[in-house]
């Protein structure tokens, strides 16, 4: 599960990213919260697409 700190976190790493750069261990925090992130969209995704009924009006079931 995905959390606001979660995409806050993100946000800062990638900022940072790109004014200063980032330590080994920062990277690796963040390719993590991006895959937890990626991850969760797909769940998120996932589930939505399984609960679409779809409905065919010349089909009676």
């Amino acid at each position: 599960m995905i959390t606001k700190e979660h995409i806050e976190r993100i946000n800062h790493l990638a900022r940072k990213s790109k004014t200063e750069g980032l330590t080994e261990k920062e990277k690796q925090e963040q390719k993590e919260l991006r895959e937890l992130y990626i991850k969760t969209m797909r769940q998120s995704l996932k589930s939505q697409l399984d609960s679409i009924k779809i409905i065919n009006p010349d089909d009676k079931t």
